[in-house]
């Protein structure tokens, strides 16, 4: 017989997973043409006058930057649209009073914004190689940075929706924050192109240590030592969860 933890768990990521696939043309579909778009204009227009960056092709230089930022923000946007939702519809209140213990609770949202990110990230890839070629030489480390990746947003995702008030809290950190990381975290460039002051900025960006441990998966080049975008991560998935875990426990935002 199952734990009734495992059965709980299992039942809200069951319920995150239908609710993204029933609403599949707003979850699925935006970030795969998106995604078409930055390759035409970014790799097939700009890269053919760049040539190669790191001493890779440039089209198949941008492609782990933008599988990390699909992923990236489809994990965050997922779980802080869910969660205050449940907030909103009131019925976060059934989970909590419930016999689950927190973490249970955590885990099932974390599970259906893991996989949304996910599945966008393998659409991009699949889209990726119809304007590359691409031979993974590190397949574990590939999967491993963007699984990370796209825990850490989820959590980072968890911790926005516990802290918003309305819906247009939930789009705030997107927009004005992630965003900007995003495309300053060397999506489309590498980080020895920019002047020492720049570069120091970018060392700062957390986003520009998860891009390239997946680029070095990916293509077997990085800005950046491995072992040191790996612990950096680890780190970030131990302290978000600490923090998620703890605004759980006192109730923040969640009670009325």
């Amino acid at each position: 017989m199952s734990h009734p933890n495992l059965v709980a768990l299992g039942t809200i990521a069951r319920r995150e997973v239908s609710r993204i696939l029933r609403i599949w043309s707003q979850t699925l579909v935006p970030p795969a043409i998106t995604m078409t778009l930055y390759f035409l204009i970014f790799g097939g227009l700009i890269g053919r006058q760049i040539g190669q960056m790191d001493g890779v092709n440039y089209m198949a230089f941008i492609v782990p930057g933008l599988v990390m930022m699909s992923v990236i923000q489809n994990s965050y946007g997922n779980i802080s649209s869910s969660f205050f939702g449940a907030k909103f519809g009131r019925y976060i209140e059934e989970l909590q009073v419930s016999p689950m213990p927190n973490w249970v609770i955590l885990g099932g949202y974390i599970a259906g914004a893991l996989l949304r990110g996910l599945m966008v990230g393998a659409i991009v890839m699949c889209i990726a190689l119809l304007f590359t070629r691409l031979h993974v030489p590190h397949p574990f480390i590939t999967l491993a940075s963007v699984f990370l990746g796209a825990v850490i947003f989820s959590l980072a995702g968890f911790i926005n929706a516990v802290f918003a008030k309305k819906f247009d809290d939930v789009a705030i950190v997107p927009t004005f924050i992630l965003t900007p990381l995003t495309y300053l975290g060397g999506v489309f460039y590498s980080v020895k192109l920019l002047p020492e002051w720049a570069q120091t900025l970018t060392h700062l960006n957390p986003i520009f240590y998860m891009v390239n441990a997946f680029r070095y998966g990916l293509l077997g080049v990085s800005d950046v030592p491995l072992w040191t975008s790996f612990a950096l991560m680890l780190a970030f998935v131990v302290v978000l969860a600490s923090i998620a875990l703890w605004l759980m426990k006192r109730g923040t935002g969640m009670r009325s």
